[in-house]
């Protein structure tokens, strides 16, 4: 009996044991398959799903940027916020760049899917905190929270899509996003209007309420994606480096503060723009130490992101893109009004040309570079073009055509469509795929980064020039009205059509010419681009996606599940004694 017993449970244990051999092999047969099909990726109803979510969430931040610009003289008389009315603008931009590398690193330790949730609410709730301000500081509160969740969004769309399309081809997705977030940009200004026209104001935030709930509820649905479940909370506290973030996150709350103050509030000599932006460059460079010899045990932003030629001409070549963008986006407008003569709402419409050439331009470059994979050429070409675009700008005066403004902005556009899908997969190139999310995060924040910069520089260039021209202005009122840096917000039509001539013309002159010199120190940083991107290295864009972060297969089992299960069921069956006759 004891014998027949044994045989009875061996004959059990090795049945289970070449069900064990049999799953194995089946198992590692799938996984040669899939191992052939890395380049035929999933592109089912949930992905495609996920995409849609991210247009509609990236649509949050891209109205937020430009909806506010048309409705934010009725905002700030009716709070009554003086002078405090930059930080509007400020608020929103400090916050998104600030808090941007945070989220890369939250989104590699405690996954996609609930920071992705996380950041959509902070934005809802900073637009509902806008819409119900009462003040000027709850307004700027809001626009605060708006920013942090803004930042976010636009480093969370990347980081999916990475997880999501294998880096030759993610250009094209980002491109389907691209145009919804396109669509919000070019809207957001009449949207602004028509809304402090027909309404109030507040819609102008509470829009944002409907819009992040579909998001909300879209991305809750959709967005299953597999990451590590089996740390503890505070195993995976311990991995944030919280050192690391505390000290970009000050150093940069501190240059941005400068440099968005300097030259309105306070002169750039002061102590008052000297002290912070020191301070803020030396916390950058004590930022850059603290990760470099890896006191931290996961640092937010590692040295190895930038350890070849490619990746670091790459990161200065998006920090110049970033602020010559913002470069034409703050004064093309000014050319419009002050030089011009256009309305608002007609400056609006002039600058589509941007907006219409530029979104196209980004798909045929996502395009071009999942077709043959090289990034170096569409660079070169983008940044060329882009850079003639600028150089003809400073060839505009009152007297030129409506062709003339559309063709130029038509150049311009062009280039920097070409160039606007291309940068990150070129950074994302040398680093693998578990170093995504941090590399895109890096990336984004030197994005935002420039954005200030484009402002920045740019105004103190235009202030100077605008103090060296006063002269030719026969008024002493006008000149004085135009001084030290009151220049960039007199710059409307309104303005200097209330003059008689000769003074009419004295002020287009100026405001003209000093445009001019605007534009031409944009060309230099447009040739230094050009420049370096000769010096840039063609890495091979990979054509498999290989990560821990892609969509969940809800439909079949783990396979370590089920060889627990099935050891499981022999142990059970090799211990049951057998039943008595």
């Amino acid at each position: 009996m004891a014998e027949n017993q044994a045989s009875k449970d061996t004959s059990t244990y090795d049945s289970h044991s070449d069900q064990i051999e049999e799953k194995r092999k089946m198992d590692s047969n799938n996984d040669v398959e899939e191992n052939e099909q890395h380049t035929d990726f999933r592109r089912g109803f949930r992905f495609w799903a996920i995409i849609i979510g991210l247009g509609i969430t990236s649509l949050l931040g891209a109205l937020e940027n430009t909806v506010v610009t048309t409705s934010a003289p009725v905002i700030v008389s009716e709070l009554q916020m003086g002078a405090n009315y930059i930080w509007i603008t400020n608020a929103f931009f400090v916050c998104s760049a600030a808090f941007q590398p945070l989220f890369g690193q939250l989104c590699n330790v405690f996954g996609r899917r609930w920071v992705t949730l996380a950041i959509i609410a902070i934005f809802t709730l900073g637009s509902g905190i806008c819409g119900g301000a009462n003040s000027g500081a709850m307004l700027i509160a809001g626009r605060a929270v708006q920013g942090i969740g803004s930042g976010g969004i636009m480093i969370i769309t990347d980081i999916i899509v990475s997880d999501l399309v294998p880096l030759r081809q993610r250009g094209n997705y980002m491109a389907v996003i691209l145009a919804i977030y396109g669509v919000g940009t070019t809207l957001g200004p009449f949207v602004g209007g028509q809304i402090v026209q027909v309404t109030t104001w507040r819609w102008v935030f509470y829009m944002n309420l409907p819009i992040g709930g579909v998001a909300l509820v879209v991305m809750y649905a959709c967005l299953h994606v597999n990451y590590n479940k089996e740390m503890t909370f505070t195993e995976k506290l311990k991995r944030l480096d919280l050192v690391g973030n505390g000290i970009l996150i000050a150093a940069t709350v501190a240059v941005l503060w400068a440099l968005t103050v300097g030259g309105t509030e306070y002169s750039w000599g002061s102590w008052n723009i000297l002290v912070p932006l020191i301070v803020g460059l030396s916390g950058l460079g004590l930022f850059a130490t603290f990760e470099k010899w890896g006191w931290s045990l996961e640092p937010v932003m590692p040295p190895r992101l930038f350890g070849n030629r490619t990746s670091v001409i790459v990161s200065v070549n998006t920090l110049l893109y970033s602020a010559l963008l913002y470069w034409i986006m703050y004064f093309m407008p000014v050319y419009f009004q002050a030089v011009k003569l256009y309305s608002p709402s007609y400056s609006g419409v002039a600058l589509l040309p941007q907006s219409l050439v530029g979104i196209p331009g980004a798909a045929i470059s996502a395009i071009v570079l999942s077709r043959w994979g090289r990034y170096k050429p569409l660079h070169f070409a983008g940044f060329a073009i882009f850079t003639l675009g600028i150089g003809l700008f400073a060839y505009l005066d009152a007297d030129s055509s409506k062709a003339e403004w559309v063709i130029f902005q038509c150049v311009a556009a062009l280039g920097a469509g070409l160039v606007l899908n291309t940068q990150l997969p070129a950074f994302q190139a040398h680093v693998p795929e578990s170093d995504q999310a941090v590399a895109t995060a890096s990336w984004c924040f030197i994005r935002t980064f420039g954005n200030v910069w484009g402002v920045a520089i740019p105004g103190v260039i235009f202030n100077n020039r605008i103090n060296q021209l006063l002269p030719r202005i026969s008024d002493p009122n006008v000149s004085q009205l135009l001084a030290n840096g009151d220049a960039y917000q007199y710059g409307s039509a309104n303005f200097v059509g209330s003059f008689p001539q000769p003074t009419q013309g004295q002020i287009i002159s100026v405001y003209r010419d000093a445009l001019q010199l605007v534009f031409e120190v944009a060309i230099a940083f447009g040739g230094l681009t050009i420049l370096l991107g000769l010096f840039e290295k063609e890495i091979p864009l990979r054509t498999e996606l290989d990560t821990e972060f892609g969509l969940k297969d809800p439909s079949k089992k783990s396979v370590a599940k089920e060889m627990v299960d099935i050891e499981g069921n022999a142990g059970v069956s090799a211990e049951e004694p057998s039943p008595k006759k």
